[in-house]
Formats: structure tokens, C-alpha cells, sequence
């Protein structure tokens, strides 16, 4: 690490860095570029198999593990385990027929699901997983590019993946769809700047966007002696940064629409949502869209705040866990962990209400994040300065005891207004429960929930004109000429 970036993240670079990788093999801006054509398509045909098979296993562990979580054996029949039972899915669905329903715009029917996915692939191509190592003689870092603004780049693109699910309401031609790719573009846009913010206090503690730089900002920590030799800390940013961390958690599941946020295609609600009219491949690229999603948020979690493709300590300790493949290891141990936390999550919580989500984007988090943004940068400002670090701390304990008493606050009126309301529908009601004339309880009458009516008119030919022209009546559905409409 550089004593610039060093000075950045107030740590004095030590003399002895026993954990170090060497020089050479830590890849900067200045590795990328020189690679020949065929190691470019190399790393291409690696990221896209990488992300294809995954997403098969993501399937199958998915099903397996929700299988045990609820007693169940989930698939075991095709192949050893049921391991090929998400390829036989896979090979199933482009075989169905594919059904294009009138009145439905073709064009952006057909290319949205293809805007919802391929973005998703292009935001792995700046995610590193590993040092610079050989590959047929040729010294390449394992990363199929960086940009100066990489993370941009990334956001950018699950910016972009929204317009698929859009698209593909808007041009469906019905109800239901609109209302998912509706609801899908208001959760995007709530918890993108969550998202964004969270990133903030990570550029500034690394003094870059490159993601190979981020990962490279996290090689140590403060240093200390045990028993003679020089130590490090943990640097991780989920440990330096937590609330980022916990803030990037949320917004991400938020981010690829899993429960308990996958209000835009909640089956109870809106049949599938944006998702409705489609059948056979666009149908299994919308969840392909959303796997690959899945492995790319868990991916750019695990460089930003798990110090991305290093070793974790304290193996981190030994510089051979950080060199040749090792870290490849590393890289894919953490990024499993994150995609069991997905599962781990559906299995375990029910969706939330619309109004839950958007209040917990537009009330909790990003007010949050603001604040946690402000602290972070003036801790910045201080430490640079020579200030010591417990003020920062003290800061944040005041900062965060300020936010508890706000939502404190918040969940207080809302409690309230809501027993003002109950209050107002019992009045309305005939007041709460009495004594009758013999004594008895009375329970006020409490209006209905408004379902539409199952017996309407025109289910049995009400108002429906009759084969001689006349008009059906209701005392006329006995008469002879007057057959009954079911369905109509």
C-alpha cells in the first residue's frame, strides 16, 4: 500500500509487513490494458460460464436448503443429490411454447428481458477476484477490467436493469404488469440512494472508486506486537464501517428484488407482476436477470467491506494465503457466504407491505445514510488534521442516539394515528362493545373489507340483450329464451 493511500486512511504505513503480498502482484489501474486478445476473451468466456453455472447452483442450494429449513427433502431425483435438476429446468423452459399475447408492443416486448439481464453480466467485469497471477507464461491480473470509477460503473448498470422490468410491464399491455414495473422503479429508486450513500464513507476511507484499489485499501490495519512479531488488526470496512455495511445489506436485497422485498412480482398481489405475460426463454431470462444479480451485489459487497479477494485473518497473516490461487478460494468462500444469507432469508421472512418498504427507503435509510455520511467525512477532516480518534467516536454514539430517539419518535405518531384511527371506525361503527336490552354483549357493526361482489349481473345475463333484442331482466332468467351467461 502506498504511503498516499496510507496517509488517507491516517494508519503510518509499517516497516515490517509480514502479511504483505508482494508489489508485483497487487494489481493498480496500470495493470489493465496490456493483455492480448486472446486472455481478454479468456477472462470473458470464464466470467460468463462462471456466472451461468453459479447461477444452476444457486437453484438447487436454493430449493435444498429451504427443503430442510421446512422439513422437506426439496429436489433429490434428477441426478446424484438432484444436482442436475436445475439443468433439466433450464433445458425445459426455451422447449415450452413461447405465447406472445395481442395487443402487446413486440418489439420491447421481446428485447426487455434482454435489457434486464445483460447489464447484470457487465457489472462483474470490474469485480476483482484474485491478484495478479500466470496464466500460459502471460502475467495478468485476475479481473477483467478496472475503471477509475468502477463502482459508478456498477450502479450505473443495476441503474439500467430496472428499464427491462419496466419495459416489459409497459409493453405487456396489462394491469398487472404495469402495477409490478411500477412498484419495481419506485423500490429502485428509494433504496438506489441508500445504496449510493453507503459507498461514500468507503471512497473516503480508500481514496479511490477503482474497486482493485478498495481491495487493496484493506490490506491492514492498526498494527501491534504479539510476542515480538507485528500484527495487524482487522481493516475490513464492514468492521471500520458497519452501519455502510448493514445499509449496503439491506439496499442490496432490496436491489435485486428477494423477499421479503419482491413486492414486484408478489404472486398474491399481481399474479408475477412485470413477469405476467412472458413464458418459455424471455420468461427464465427475467430469473436468470435475477440470480446473476444476486452473485454480482454479493460480489461488490465482498470488495467493498470484506477486503475482496485477500485471505481473512488471521490467515491473513501469511503472505502465501494472499499469492497465486489462493485468493480465488477466499473470493468465492465469501461470496457463498453472502448467497446463503439470501436463502437464508427467504426461507425465514414473509413479504412486507408496499408502504413498509417505501417507508423504510425514504424514512429510515437514507436519512440515515445522510447522517452517517456527514460523521464519516468529518472524522475524515479531524483525524487528517491530528485530532484523535475517540472524539469521532463520541461523535458517532451522539449521532446515534439522536437517530434512536427520532425513530423512537416517528413509531410513536405513527402508533398513535393509528389508535386514532381504530377509534375513529368504532364511533362510526356505534361505539365500542355494550350491554344489549337483555344484557347480553353487543358488538358494533364493523364495516365490511371492501372485496368486490361474487354474484354480479352480468355473470347471469342481467342487462345482456337477448337472441330477440329485448333486454334481460332479472325476473326473466327463468324464462325459457333467457339463457343464464356464466362468465360473460
Amino acid at each position: 500500500m502506498s504511503a498516499a493511500s496510507a496517509g488517507l486512511r491516517g494508519v503510518v504505513p509499517p516497516v515490517h509487513t509480514l502479511a504483505s503480498a508482494p508489489a508485483s502482484n497487487i494489481p493498480t489501474l496500470a495493470s489493465f490494458g496490456h493483455d492480448p486478445w486472446w486472455i481478454t476473451c479468456l477472462k470473458v468466456l470464464i466470467i460468463f460460464a462462471f456466472l451461468m453455472l453459479s447461477t444452476l447452483f444457486m437453484i438447487w442450494a436454493e430449493r435444498r436448503v429451504i427443503g430442510r429449513m421446512q422439513q422437506r427433502p426439496g429436489p433429490n431425483r434428477a441426478g446424484k443429490f438432484g444436482l442436475l435438476q436445475s439443468l433439466m429446468d433450464g433445458i425445459k423452459l426455451p422447449l415450452k411454447e413461447d405465447i406472445v399475447p395481442r395487443g402487446v408492443d413486440k418489439l420491447l416486448f421481446v428485447i426487455a428481458p434482454a435489457i434486464a439481464t445483460i447489464p447484470a453480466f457487465v457489472s462483474f467485469a470490474v469485480i476483482p477476484w484474485g491478484p495478479i497471477v500466470s496464466v500460459f507464461g502471460h502475467r495478468t491480473p485476475l479481473q477483467l477490467s478496472d475503471l477509475p470509477v468502477a463502482v459508478l460503473l456498477i450502479l450505473a448498470m443495476s441503474s439500467m436493469g430496472v428499464y427491462g422490468i419496466v419495459l416489459a410491464g409497459w409493453s405487456s399491455n396489462a394491469p398487472y404488469s404495469l402495477l409490478g414495473a411500477l412498484r419495481s422503479s419506485a423500490q429502485v429508486i428509494s433504496y438506489e440512494i441508500a445504496m449510493g450513500l453507503s459507498f461514500v464513507p468507503v471512497f473516503l476511507y480508500a481514496g479511490s472508486l477503482s474497486t482493485s484499489q478498495i481491495v487493496a485499501a484493506q490490506v491492514h490495519g492498526a498494527p501491534f506486537r504479539w510476542f515480538g512479531v507485528v500484527l495487524h488488526w482487522p481493516s475490513w470496512f464492514a468492521v471500520l464501517l458497519l452501519p455502510s455495511f448493514v445499509i449496503y445489506i439491506i439496499t442490496m436485497v432490496g436491489e435485486t428484488n428477494r423477499l421479503p422485498f419482491d413486492l414486484p412480482e408478489g404472486e398474491g398481489e399481481i399474479v408475477a407482476g412485470h413477469m405476467t405475460e412472458y413464458s418459455s426463454l424471455k420468461f427464465a431470462l427475467f430469473y436468470l436477470a435475477e440470480y446473476v444479480n444476486m452473485i454480482t451485489v454479493s460480489a461488490l459487497a465482498t470488495t467493498l467491506f470484506l477486503g475482496g479477494w485477500r485471505a481473512p485473518w488471521p490467515l491473513s497473516v501469511w503472505a502465501t494465503f494472499d499469492n497465486g490461487w489462493w485468493p480465488v478460494l477466499w473470493f468465492l468462500l465469501k461470496l457463498a457466504g453472502f448467497m446463503f444469507f439470501f436463502i437464508w432469508l427467504r426461507g425465514s421472512l414473509p413479504r412486507i407491505r408496499y408502504d413498509q418498504l417505501m417507508r423504510l427507503g425514504w424514512k429510515v435509510l437514507i436519512p440515515f445514510s445522510l447522517g452517517w455520511t456527514l460523521v464519516v467525512a468529518t472524522a475524515r477532516v479531524y483525524r487528517r488534521q491530528g485530532g484523535s480518534p475517540g472524539v469521532y467516536l463520541v461523535a458517532g454514539l451522539i449521532v446515534l442516539v439522536i437517530v434512536l430517539l427520532l425513530w423512537f419518535w416517528e413509531s410513536a405518531n405513527e402508533k398513535a394515528a393509528r389508535l386514532a384511527k381504530l377509534a375513529a371506525q368504532d364511533e362510526e361503527a356505534g361505539g365500542p362493545a355494550a350491554a344489549g336490552p337483555a344484557g347480553e354483549l353487543v358488538q358494533p357493526k364493523v364495516p365490511a373489507f371492501p372485496t368486490p361482489p361474487l354474484d354480479l349481473p352480468h355473470y347471469h345475463g342481467i342487462g345482456l340483450a337477448s337472441p330477440s333484442g329485448a333486454t334481460m331482466a332479472g325476473a326473466g332468467r327463468n324464462d325459457s329464451n333467457a339463457s343464464e351467461v356464466t362468465g360473460a
